[in-house]
């Protein structure tokens, strides 16, 4: 890693670091029991058609850092590919220093590469509100606090916005979560791949405080949750084609 890749994740753990000095150790230990507890909800009542001519297919979530988010969906199985990034802004790029800032519009997001065969759009949506983040925090995502940090599933047509938005619908509707879902639902303007060593980076750093603390947790609630869905190896980033990442 180069000097300035170090010190822009250090960046993230300087965040960690003062969300624990402002919030005390209980509070943060209260918040990380509520990150590690997912919430089992319902298959949404609708879905998006069945693609049986085996086109990978590709949906965009945001909820939170993106560590823990591509964590979960390269250990869904059906899942080719899950890239961390950037998505939600009007930039033509955005690098982690410009995001950071929380001006840019842009989300901490991850683009997912799935086989609609193995796993569908609506399954993606369960685990993405169940497990992967809380959806009902606004602009934040338990020690991260920002637009940046915000809950947003950006579609890629007009049947992903309708799965997306009926299934918010029909969680709000039976009272899934004590509070409304602030999850923002949006079209895909585009999607800009993070560095490339944020990629992978729950895998890679387990033992990092952070992942320890936030991420990683995800992960054992999606195999105790889901178990149909989970596998052991994660897909990932750095097993691809260097082109998906920089």
């Amino acid at each position: 890693m180069e000097t300035g890749q170090h010190r822009e994740v250090g960046q993230s753990k300087f965040r960690f670091a003062i969300a624990l000095a402002l919030a005390g150790l209980a509070s943060l230990q209260s918040i990380h029991s509520r990150a590690e507890t997912a919430v089992k909800i319902p298959p949404p009542q609708v879905d998006v058609a069945s693609n049986t001519q085996g086109a990978q297919e590709t949906a965009v979530f945001a909820g939170g850092c993106f560590w823990g988010v591509q964590a979960v969906f390269q250990h869904t199985k059906g899942v080719l590919n899950a890239v961390s990034g950037y998505a939600g802004g009007p930039r033509d790029e955005a690098n982690y220093r410009q995001v950071s800032q929380g001006d840019t519009g842009h989300a901490e997001s991850v683009q997912i590469t799935f086989d609609p065969r193995q796993v569908s759009y609506g399954k993606l949506l369960q685990i993405y509100f169940s497990v992967a983040h809380d959806p009902t925090q606004l602009n934040r995502q338990y020690p991260d606090v920002g637009t940046q940090y915000r809950s947003a599933i950006f579609y890629k047509d007009a049947e992903q916005q309708q799965v997306a938005q009926k299934y918010i619908a029909q969680l709000d509707e039976t009272h899934a979560y004590p509070k409304k879902i602030a999850t923002q639902v949006s079209p895909l303007q585009g999607f800009y791949p993070a560095e490339t060593y944020h990629q992978d980076y729950a895998t890679l750093h387990p033992t990092v405080p952070y992942i320890a603390m936030f991420d990683r947790p995800k992960v054992v609630s999606l195999k105790q949750t889901f178990p149909e869905s989970y596998r052991e190896a994660p897909a990932l980033v750095a097993s691809r084609v260097g082109s998906e990442s920089r």
